[in-house]
């Protein structure tokens, strides 16, 4: 784990406030549909790396 328990806890709690917001602006016609899940999705990627989720570069193994 690259951040404690506690930090992760903040930080999701943060990203769902995020996530609402950009959402709320993207109803509102302030973001373009594409403009918004670009926003969630590298938002989203840099909380998975804060929880040893994620590395960048690296792909996950193909499931079969």
């Amino acid at each position: 784990m690259k951040a404690s328990e506690e930090f992760i806890k903040q930080l999701e709690e943060l990203y769902q406030t995020y996530e609402q917001e950009v959402n709320q602006k993207f109803k509102e016609g302030l973001l373009k549909e594409k403009t918004a899940k670009t926003y969630l999705r590298h938002s989203e990627t840099f909380v998975r790396w804060c929880r040893n989720d994620f590395v960048p570069g690296v792909r996950k193994a193909t499931r079969s």
